[in-house]
């Protein structure tokens, strides 16, 4: 499947997503405000951080692999039994670690104790979402696309039809609640749909741990790993900084603009994750790299910069949709942090390369580096020029971050 195909198949699983994503926000703007979505930004960022624990950080590798083996059934079933070991290792810690420091994580993470229960709930509930994205991840290398899309809308429309509900009855507890319960009803109804599937009847029959495997895919989980800690801490620090400096309503502000980014992205981060993984992973030749990766700009990029001219030139019109009256400075603010996707988009296209290819080394050194690039001109920006400083360094630092990028695969590029 090439990647237009992709695109339109994904396109209506994000479309979906998006959908219910928005309905959702709406009724968080509506029943809780800016200072409820900073929390639920702030609980997002930990989880995020939880999730890639529980799971090994191994399911880019599982992806990338699967794909490299789907005409090799003895060294796939051999890659997809080790993914399910390390997995089922790593959530049985993470889960301990999560309800065992729950009191302390709703202290620091939500500022409240009484959000306890939130954590404990979430480290019971880890296991099934950590199998959800196992799966997934099998599906996704396998390039079963439909499935795969399937799955998505699934998970949309449940995710929308309890979060509502719960916003409803109980507001931000509600949210919280939806956020740590949803991907483990959705995992009931994957197993129900996939009960036949060829790969994952012999998994069942074919378990064991190969070492081999194992460690091929410890090296993405030292890069899944590195980002999952890097980008949602850098996300926190910016966070609780904007507080600091301007107050849990503008933090709450800069999480709508944050949104906005995130949804119109999506439809190109979805197309990335199914399309371009697996396919580069399964090229060799430096010339079809090439023309993949140009292909990727002449289609991906045109509809990012019409999508972000579209969000800025609609804005007025966007920001009341979404939200309400309390986020009407979001209008002012939108300018650099749509050009900063642009490039965003630009970049990542590049560092889609260092996964496929297991360049655990550069791909950990970028991580690390531009997060904490970002996290410093945050700092920076903010204290002197308030809340609109931050769409000022989300775009410096996704500029750097590309420059960086052409430089180490000018060879593949020029």
């Amino acid at each position: 499947m090439n990647l237009v195909k992709t695109s339109y198949f994904t396109f209506i699983a994000t479309f979906i997503k998006i959908l219910s994503s928005l309905i959702i926000n709406k009724a968080i703007s509506i029943f809780i405000g800016p200072k409820g979505l900073s929390l639920i930004g702030q609980f997002q960022n930990f989880s995020q951080l939880a999730m890639i624990s529980s799971q090994g950080g191994i399911n880019s590798g599982v992806t990338k692999y699967v794909a490299e083996y789907k005409e090799d059934r003895d060294k796939l079933l051999r890659c997809i039994s080790s993914s399910y070991r390390i997995t089922f290792i790593s959530t049985l810690l993470s889960s301990i670690l999560i309800i065992v420091f729950a009191k302390f994580e709703a202290r620091y993470f939500l500022n409240d104790i009484s959000y306890t229960y939130i954590f404990i709930i979430f480290g019971f509930s880890v296991f099934f979402i950590s199998l959800n994205s196992l799966l997934l991840s099998i599906l996704n290398g396998l390039q079963e696309v439909k499935s795969y899309v399937k799955i998505n809308i699934l998970q949309s429309i449940v995710s929308l039809a309890i979060t509502v509900l719960l916003i409803k009855y109980l507001g931000i507890h509600g949210v919280l609640i939806a956020l740590v319960s949803n991907q483990s009803i959705v995992f009931l109804f994957l197993l129900f749909l996939f009960k036949k599937h060829r790969i994952l009847n012999e998994l069942f029959v074919f378990s064991f741990f190969d070492k081999y495997e194992s460690k091929k895919l410890l090296y993405y989980s030292l890069m899944t790993i590195t980002s999952a800690i890097a980008t949602p801490l850098s996300l926190i620090l910016i966070r609780n900084k904007i507080i600091e400096k301007c107050g849990i309503e503008e933090s709450g502000i800069w999480q709508a603009i944050w949104y906005i980014s995130s949804m119109h992205l999506m439809v190109i981060t979805t197309t990335l994750s199914v399309y371009y993984l697996p396919k580069l992973s399964s090229i060799t030749d430096a010339r079809l790299l090439r023309k993949e990766i140009f292909s990727g700009y002449k289609i991906i990029i045109p509809f990012v910069i019409v999508s972000a001219s579209f969000i800025f030139l609609m804005k007025d019109y966007i920001v009341n949709i979404l939200f309400t009256p309390k986020f009407s400075v979001i209008k002012d603010l939108l300018l650099f942090q749509m050009i900063g996707d642009v490039i965003k988009i630009s970049s990542w296209l590049l560092s889609y390369i260092m996964v496929a290819k297991a360049m655990t080394k550069v791909f950990i050194f970028t991580e690390i580096f531009f997060n904490a690039i970002f996290v410093l001109l945050s700092f920076l920006f903010v204290t002197y020029f308030g809340l609109i400083g931050m769409t000022y360094s989300y775009l410096i630092n996704y500029v750097l971050y590309f420059v960086f990028l052409l430089f180490v695969f000018r060879k593949v590029i020029f």
